[in-house]
Order: C-alpha cells, then sequence, then structure tokens
C-alpha cells in the first residue's frame, strides 16, 4: 500500500473553508481598533450562553487561567484540598498549586478514563473543598453521582470542560444538561486543537449562579467593577476581540464538527471492535461522546511498537499521557494509582478532526488491522 501523508490535526483545512468570513472578521476588529473586550466578545459570550444554555458565560485568556480563576472566585485557600484526577493535562492541578491549594489525585476507571463517585469518596476530609472532574477525550464524567456525592459532603464543584464542548449528559429523570453548566463552574480551553479552538489562547468559564458570574467579572479584569476601582485581588486574563471573531464564527459549526468527530469514530469502532488485543472508547449510557481524541488502549503490551509501526507508514498517533502527574516531577509522590498507571502504558489516539479525509481514514484503518495481524 502506497504510504500517504496524514496529519494528526489538520487546522489550515479547517480554516480555509471558512476563510473568507474568519478574514473578513479580523479585518473588521483591526479596522475597528477594539482589540480588548471589544463589542465581539459580549457577542460570542452570549451566543455560547445560548448554545450551552446556560445563564453565565465569561471569557478569559486560556483554560489554566479559567481553572485558577474559579478556585478563586469559590474562596479556595492555601492549605485547602480538591481532588481531580492524575489521568489528565497537568494544568487541571497546577492552576490550584499556584495558589498553593493541595491537589489531591485520584484514580479513573479503566473503561471510560474518567474519576468516578467511588474513586472519588474514600479520598475526602475535612481540608477537601471542592471536586474537579475532567471530561476527558470528550465524554462526560458520571455527574449524577458526583453532584449527589458533593452536596453529601458540601464541596464545589468545578468541571474541566476542556475536551468536551457540546458534549450532553442526561440524568435519569430525562433531563439533559451540556458538559460544564452542571457543577459550581464549568471551564474550558480554545486552545486551537480543541473542538472549540481559536488562533491562539482563549478560554472561558461558566456558570448558573449570578454572584460567583459577577466575581469571576471582576477577578478577571483586576478585581476591578468599575475602573481603577479594585474591589479584590483579581488578575489579567481577558479574550481578545480577535479570538472571540474566529470563535463566534466557528461556533456555528460546532454541532457540525462534533457530528463529523462521531463518525469517524463509529467508522473506527466498527472496524477494530473485534480485533481482542484493542479496547475501543467505552461510553456510559447517560452521556455522549464528541471525541475530541479517539483513544484506544492496546491490551498485549505493544503500544509502543505499534506507535512506532504507524509512524514509519506516516501514520502519526499521540499517547495522552505518558506520565501521569501523581509521576511528574513536582507532584511526584509514593501515590499508587493503579487505573491510571495501567493506561499510561496502553493508551494511544489515533487522528480525528474535521477534514480527515475518508481515504486517510481507510489507510488507518487498514494498517492498524494489518499491524495486528503481523
Amino acid at each position: 500500500m502506497k504510504k500517504i501523508n496524514v496529519q494528526m490535526v489538520d487546522l489550515m483545512s479547517q480554516y480555509n473553508k471558512i476563510k473568507t468570513r474568519v478574514d473578513k472578521s479580523i479585518i473588521s476588529t483591526i479596522e475597528s481598533g477594539k482589540f480588548i473586550n471589544g463589542p465581539i466578545v459580549s457577542e460570542f459570550s452570549g451566543n455560547l450562553k445560548e448554545f450551552l444554555n446556560v445563564k453565565h458565560v465569561i471569557p478569559c485568556a486560556n483554560g489554566t487561567d479559567a481553572l485558577q480563576i474559579s478556585f478563586m472566585a469559590l474562596g479556595i485557600k492555601p492549605g485547602d484540598e480538591i481532588i481531580c484526577p492524575s489521568w489528565t493535562y497537568i494544568a487541571t492541578a497546577e492552576a490550584a498549586s499556584i495558589l498553593g491549594i493541595k491537589t489531591v489525585f485520584c484514580d479513573v476507571d479503566l473503561d471510560t478514563f474518567n474519576i468516578t463517585a467511588n474513586h472519588i469518596e474514600p479520598l475526602i476530609n475535612s481540608r477537601t473543598k471542592a471536586i474537579v472532574p475532567v471530561h476527558l477525550y470528550g465524554q462526560s464524567c458520571d455527574m449524577k453521582e458526583i453532584i449527589l456525592l458533593a452536596k453529601k459532603y458540601n464541596l464545589k464543584i468545578i468541571e474541566d470542560n476542556a475536551q468536551a464542548i457540546g458534549c450532553t449528559y442526561s440524568f435519569a429523570n430525562g433531563e439533559k444538561k451540556m458538559t460544564g453548566t452542571m457543577g459550581d463552574i464549568g471551564t474550558t480551553s480554545f486552545y486551537p486543537s480543541k473542538n472549540l479552538g481559536c488562533y491562539g489562547d482563549g478560554g472561558a468559564l461558566f456558570t448558573n449562579d449570578d454572584k460567583l458570574a459577577e466575581k469571576i467579572k471582576m477577578i478577571v479584569n483586576h478585581g476591578e467593577k468599575i475602573k481603577y476601582h479594585h474591589e479584590i485581588i483579581g488578575c489579567n486574563s481577558r479574550l481578545d476581540s480577535i479570538q472571540a471573531e474566529i470563535l463566534n464564527i466557528k461556533l456555528k459549526y460546532l454541532d457540525e464538527y462534533n457530528s463529523n468527530r462521531k463518525i469517524m469514530a463509529n467508522n473506527y469502532n466498527l472496524a477494530f471492535g473485534d480485533i481482542e488485543e484493542i479496547q475501543i472508547p467505552k461510553i456510559i449510557s447517560s452521556s455522549e461522546h464528541v471525541y475530541h481524541q479517539y483513544t484506544l488502549r492496546v491490551l498485549n503490551g505493544k503500544r509502543d511498537q505499534l506507535k512506532a509501526y504507524l509512524n514509519d507508514l506516516g501514520i502519526p498517533s499521540m499517547i495522552y499521557y505518558p506520565i501521569p502527574i501523581h509521576k511528574q516531577k513536582p507532584y511526584r509522590n509514593n501515590q499508587i494509582l493503579e487505573n491510571t498507571d495501567i493506561l499510561s502504558t496502553e493508551v494511544i489516539s489515533l487522528p480525528i478532526h474535521t477534514e480527515l479525509e475518508n481515504s486517510n481514514q481507510d489507510y488507518i484503518i487498514d494498517n492498524v488491522i494489518k499491524y495486528f495481524k503481523l
């Protein structure tokens, strides 16, 4: 089979499809001279608020800032503890650590890669102030049980929704909510490769709490409500107008982008479902999956060999994550997180993006199948 070039992410092809609208909007913003907190930022916030069906959307500079601002808004102080997975990007923990908050790492479910109430509860103590569920790879945590647990112990919930924007969670009574809108605060990142990404850095916070929203709006703008009148300690974390223009355009395509990802994931699932040496993504009945990543478990101990094999054929892949946070130098301890440690040796993510051509996906599928027949 002829070797072809496949990209892990293809932002340029996506841009070319909306180039005329994007370029026109960027030029319009430059000509307006309203680069910070321009009217487009409010327009985008309103549109995202409507999309998520949440009362407040407060944009900020990036997803890490969104997490840090959440801790600040909830009054979580140095020495307090939060519970979050080690199986995620370091920003989830880093945002707490920079404020002197202790991060207690929680193991995850082997099938969904997400934390569960059963994993969280044994870690709760008198210093615990919040739970930070991460909706990893594009699927919601089982929020019903986590919400019940938070109520039982009077804890706050901060949802890290950087990888699952547009994902819907269904409660037993039929109520549906978007990830990021079920806790006290939801956060997201608009990093370019996200399902909803800009062309630089960007982030946002979501909440249905009016008082929290008011406080967050002050924190992102140096703690001020009225210019030069600073009421609390804040920071400088604002989404610029050019990024808001891009996001406002791409938001209109988010459902389409996510639908395309689901179609590609289904193609992979149908192709790989009968291969005993790998496990395809498992989806809980209460959540859909928007496939920020398509992540397999390689069960025969040959994940790294598969990655090298695909690389030689021009097929990129990624390991999210080769080293869990609890084994990273700033957090290293003797904690054993059995499932997390297993996943770090098994997972591999294949290309899945809005511009992946059918012929390229067929090429990926054929060669993965071929590898397991060797």
